[in-house]
């Protein structure tokens, strides 16, 4: 590694525990607006669709839109469990079964 990289690297760390440190040290003194509160539940789901949907409908960099996907199958056994079980691991579980049995069964 030479001394640029070293430095980068250095740089890097201090502006993201800067942040970081700043955001968690005044977490407490900070009081939004009651809507403004409510809004940030929305975030996670938001966040998680966007990484997750396009993994799921392009697989492959085009759109794949059949029951021969089998990361739409398993996003789809993954949800029914979500949505019946209202468990985590088992959603997991689920779905991570329905993807190598359409993986390597079909």
């Amino acid at each position: 590694m030479s001394a640029n990289e070293a430095w980068m690297l250095a740089g890097m760390v201090a502006v993201t525990f800067g942040i970081r440190y700043l955001l968690f040290g005044l977490a407490d003194r900070i009081r939004l607006a009651p809507w403004l509160s409510d809004s940030l539940k929305f975030i996670p789901p938001a966040v998680l669709t966007a990484i997750t949907l396009p993994a799921v409908l392009l697989p492959r960099g085009d759109w794949h839109l059949s029951l021969a996907n089998p990361y739409l199958v398993a996003a789809l056994f993954s949800l029914a469990a979500g949505i019946t079980t209202r468990n985590l691991l088992a959603t997991i579980a689920i779905g991570l079964i329905a993807f190598f049995a359409h993986r390597f069964f079909f």
